[in-house]
């Protein structure tokens, strides 16, 4: 039987679906000599997922520097504090690498965001809104798209927690790994309908939420 998913997922839906959230290990990195080994570990993985977060200003017109980089495989995932070790050599020369793919939602934003934490050349990213455009599907948020592919839910509710705390709390932890951790599920199911045709496509008309610039970045 194909899978059914659709061009524009309800978000009304969304609330009803058992949550998903990451089972593996979460292990932050505070140090450069801690980001070496994560990296060295990380760039032995075929996949990885990547986010990133950023404190929430509510002064118009200031925006904060991004505060965590998170990236996953489906085991492990690492935890950045940027605010605490800044682009350190490690972690510049996991976004410069160019051998293992690093899956995300709205990339130019986070790159763009990584940049101004300290200039490197992008390596070897793909960015998930890219690869659903290539089947019909038009929603761009990763709530909306891991509902539409396996009907879970994501949970939002830490999005906009204080990411420069003195320690992240459990909760927070969490849902920054679960965020890179599905990207990972993500491309790997989006791959494996793209080899198998083993889905339809429905096409749903303008009747449903459209995504927030927020929902957008993930």
């Amino acid at each position: 039987m194909k899978k059914t998913i659709y061009s524009k997922y309800d978000k009304s839906k969304i609330s009803a679906l058992p949550r998903v959230v990451f089972e593996g290990r979460i292990v932050v990195i505070i140090t450069e000599s801690e980001a070496k080994k994560a990296v060295d570990y990380l760039l032995s993985q075929p996949i990885l997922g990547i986010d990133t977060e950023t404190r929430p200003s509510f002064k118009k017109g200031h925006i904060n520097q991004v505060a965590l980089l998170q990236v996953a495989t489906h085991e492990i995932c690492f935890l950045f504090r940027l605010n605490l070790i800044g682009m350190s050599p490690s972690i510049i020369r996991l976004l410069e690498d160019t051998t293992v793919p690093k899956i995300g939602l709205s990339l130019h934003d986070d790159l763009m965001m990584l940049g101004k934490r300290g200039s490197f050349e992008r390596g070897c990213f793909i960015d998930l809104q890219d690869k659903v455009r290539e089947i019909g599907v038009e929603d761009m948020s990763l709530q909306k798209l891991f509902a539409n592919f396996f009907g879970q839910r994501i949970s939002k509710r830490d999005q906009l927690s204080n990411w420069e705390a003195d320690v992240l709390r459990d909760k927070q932890k969490l849902y920054a790994a679960t965020d890179a951790w599905t990207c990972v599920l993500l491309y790997e199911e989006l791959m494996r309908l793209e080899q198998t045709g083993d889905y339809e496509l429905i096409k749903v008309e303008n009747d449903v939420q459209t995504d927030t610039i927020e929902e957008r970045e993930g």
